[in-house]
């Protein structure tokens, strides 16, 4: 990277004097962007790169609108720069947080945080755009489609239960809440203790948030960390007060929408990118969870509860 470009940035910032020492580390985990922590006279900012090709699946306007609203709930740390013409944004630096990793989540005081979280999120005002997960993952397939994305070679039937899923949920009508929608591991950052207890959550990264259905929302969390059946009854009943068979079917089909929304956004994304990371490997992983959910047993019974 070049770092003339941090200097310039740096220009902007708090504590910038053409004295001031600079230092500027590399982040990993990024899967779309480049992340680095830069440093001004030992305060930290944490700047976001953009991706080549992103701005084909990431509204930043959108982003940030929803960024600055989690902020506000206390939920996020607040963005203090967004350059488009330059493809980067600056957050504020949260000191003494660290990412999850996936195995926290196997921890029920870390899970009910992020349920907590969600029912304050889905609570506020709707963002100013809707995209439901039934657009995000046309949007996908399509783009993939025309880009030569490589697919399993049952993705007709993969293809099949997806219409049958949205097709309920178009019958019964959309959940529509305010949604950050991407709840991989990375997007938690948290302060715990010297024995690694709790003490807060943040959630961060909000590039695929807008106002979707609600139940996509948990179904996408109880999918990416894990969570077994038993265990995901309990956390449904925590965020809606009550544990209904409507409600269990639609987070359980929404656990599957989810799985082929990323898959069908990862085996695009190979077309698109050459970053280190195995997007085909990961999206056909990911079609490989749908499937075990299309074929589940309950699969029939969740469609007419829906």
């Amino acid at each position: 990277m070049n770092q003339a470009i941090f200097f310039e940035l740096a220009k902007q910032l708090p504590n910038y004097s053409p004295e001031a020492q600079i230092e500027i580390k590399p982040v990993s985990g990024g899967l779309c962007n480049s992340n680095w922590i830069m440093s001004i006279e030992q305060q930290s900012f944490f700047v976001k790169i953009f991706g080549e090709g992103t701005e084909s699946f990431i509204d930043r306007q959108l982003s940030y609108e929803a960024l600055n609203k989690a902020h506000q709930m206390g939920i996020s740390p607040g963005m203090m720069l967004l350059d488009e013409q330059k493809r980067l944004e600056v957050h504020e630096y949260l000191e003494g947080y660290h990412a999850t990793v996936s195995s926290d989540f196997q921890r029920e005081e870390f899970q009910n945080s992020v349920i907590q979280i969600y029912k304050k999120m889905h609570s506020s005002p709707l963002l100013g755009k809707t995209k439901t997960v039934f657009e995000m993952t046309d949007e996908h397939i399509e783009q993939g489609e025309a880009l030569g994305a490589i697919r399993p070679s049952d993705f007709p039937f993969l293809m099949h239960c997806y219409q049958q899923a949205k097709a309920a949920f178009m019958a019964s009508g959309l959940d529509i809440v305010p949604c950050h929608n991407d709840p991989m591991p990375g997007n938690f950052m948290v302060k715990t203790d010297e024995h690694n207890h709790l003490l807060d959550m943040k959630v961060i990264d909000f590039e695929f948030a807008s106002n979707n259905e609600r139940a996509y929302e948990l179904g996408v969390f109880l999918g990416e960390m894990f969570i077994d059946d038993e265990r995901s009854y309990e956390l449904i009943e925590e965020y809606f007060g009550t544990l209904r068979e409507d409600l269990v079917a639609r987070v359980f089909i929404g656990r599957a929408i989810a799985d082929m929304k990323w898959g069908s956004w990862a085996v695009q994304q190979r077309q698109l990118s050459d970053w280190d990371f195995d997007y085909q490997k990961y999206g056909i992983w990911k079609y490989g969870r749908a499937r075990k959910l299309f074929k589940d047993p309950r699969w029939s019974t969740w469609l007419s509860l829906v």
